[in-house]
């Protein structure tokens, strides 16, 4: 059994190692298996060198093949990679680097001007001059024989309600069963042409990195620029022959909803598979009587699950009324659905999914106080220690014995795919000169942010400081100035009453 998630890469490169593994804008961007195993061993030997085991490194390139080099490149050097990207604010980066203390950053030129303005005591190594380094097959042989399985991957960092982002820890065992079981569901092979579209410092994007490792598949990393412009997505998908999309909704519903699709249907396409969000149903039904040979599933689960947990294969339109279930387990995982009292949910009922399984993450790096708060012991188990993840999504199952989403348990939400906490846009307005308070909701049947502030400053001036802050896909949609910001008896925010008054401003 494969107790190292790069053992994919030793069989295919053995296998097949001329084949384009990744792609990128242009034919001089790919790279084959070949050249990917050869640019990792010399990172991996120059991080041996260096010491170097079970420690982070932060990668911060542009979205290029060579940073999937560079992902594979730190795991060969026994450490475990963290991604990060000029599309990040700057405080957020900060924070990261605050939490890591890492050693080193790889960077490459485009983005080492950058990292040198950090403030970080570590050194700063560029991905052209490691890429060169001396193979040393004798230390890296070292390394693999002291990894173990339950030793870490990566670290990805997710979304924070106290406004400090939470770096999400997960080893070698969780991927690998998590890449074995999506190889299943999705039906994958080396014949798959995959198109990533997930930004490489998401978690999304495993969904297509180490598939292709397994399989000697093939993927090419979508430039960025292209998703303003669907009917040139669709032309790189066409020209490309890609016939394995793994996207997040709003970028499907991004090429169906002007109707670039229907003008232009990608029709080497066979699966897609869509996550992060409930995927709109007259959008779904645009693609699925668009492309109706393609299979279409539904993939949920959190970060901390280490990718998906749940499936569901949704091979028919629906009504404008019903939605799309999250469907059933993964195999070696369980979905608990426990009710405020931690008992099963009956059929029907609602209750918070929790996760039972080697597929959880081995927790919030550096912060045990929040991994305690959600990795927890099972509530139906006394009998030896067993940890379940606590989602905080509601669901329910319906009367197929499959599960439905509901809600959200807290302020935590699913935005332009993304997981947002509503209390980290809080937090960051909250630091803004001119703002006294602000208080956030979320309306989920038109998907927007909306941010409630008192304060000197204008609504225009908030949104230039905002954006200095924030992610993009974290921006307010609707900011707007109160003159007092209502309260509870307790002296809370009155987000009830904060809804009110965006129903009514919306009315008029």
């Amino acid at each position: 059994m494969q107790n190292h998630i790069l053992e994919y890469l030793d069989e295919t490169v053995r296998r097949v190692p001329d084949k384009l593994a990744f792609g990128g804008g242009t034919d001089k961007d790919g790279m084959t298996f070949a050249q990917v195993d050869k640019a990792s061993r010399a990172i991996g030997s120059f991080l041996a060198a260096r010491g170097l085991f079970k420690a982070p490194v932060v990668v911060f390139m542009n979205r290029h093949p060579s940073a999937v080099a560079a992902f594979l490149g730190v795991l060969q050097g026994g450490c475990y990679y963290v991604p990060i990207d000029e599309e990040m604010p700057r405080s957020r980066i900060d924070l990261i680097l605050e939490n890591l203390h890492p050693q080193g950053i790889l960077c490459d030129e485009s983005t080492l001007d950058t990292a040198r303005t950090f403030d970080f005591a570590g050194e700063l190594w560029l991905y052209k001059e490691l890429a060169q380094t001396p193979v040393e097959d004798t230390a890296l042989a070292a390394v693999r024989a002291r990894t173990i399985d339950t030793d870490p991957v990566y670290v990805y960092f997710t979304s924070g309600s106290t406004g400090i982002p939470k770096g999400v820890a997960s080893s070698h065992r969780a991927l690998i069963g998590y890449i074995e079981q999506l190889s299943e569901v999705l039906e994958l092979s080396e014949d798959t042409v995959f198109a990533n579209q997930t930004p490489l410092y998401f978690d999304a994007s495993l969904k297509d990195i180490f598939p292709t490792l397994k399989w000697g598949a093939t993927a090419y990393i979508v430039p960025k620029s292209l998703f303003k412009f669907p009917m040139q997505t669709l032309d790189f998908l066409i020209d490309r022959k890609v016939n394995t999309l793994c996207w997040v909704v709003s970028a499907l519903t991004m090429l169906s909803a002007f109707g670039a699709l229907q003008e232009k249907p990608p029709t080497a396409l066979r699966r897609v598979a869509f996550v992060g969000e409930v995927f709109p149903v007259r959008q779904f039904n645009i693609w699925k009587r668009t492309l109706p040979e393609v299979r279409f599933t539904n993939l949920y689960g959190p970060t901390e699950g280490t990718g998906i947990c749940c499936y569901y294969h949704a091979d028919r339109e629906f009504a404008p009324e019903e939605a799309i279930p999250i469907g059933r387990p993964l195999k070696n995982t369980e979905i608990l659905l426990l009710t405020d009292e931690n008992k099963p949910a009956e059929p029907g009922e609602q209750g918070e999914i929790c996760i039972r399984g080697t597929c959880l993450s081995l927790g919030y790096i550096n912060d045990p106080e929040r991994t305690a708060a959600v990795f927890v012991q099972n509530p139906l188990n006394t009998a030896y220690p067993e940890l379940i993840y606590r989602t905080g999504d509601i669901g329910r199952w319906n009367e197929a014995g499959e599960l439905m989403f509901v809600s959200r348990r807290d302020f935590q939400i699913k935005h332009m795919g993304h997981r947002i906490e509503l209390g980290e846009i809080e937090v960051n307005a909250n630091r803004i000169d001119g703002v006294r308070s602000s208080g956030c909701i979320y309306d989920r049947e038109k998907d927007r942010i909306i941010l409630f502030y008192t304060g000197e400053t204008t609504e225009k001036e908030l949104t230039v400081q905002l954006k200095q802050k924030l992610q993009r896909y974290m921006l307010p949609n609707v900011t707007k100035r109160l003159e007092a910001m209502p309260l509870t008896a307790t002296g809370k925010i009155d987000r009830v009453k904060l809804k009110e008054i965006y129903e009514t401003e919306r009315k008029k």
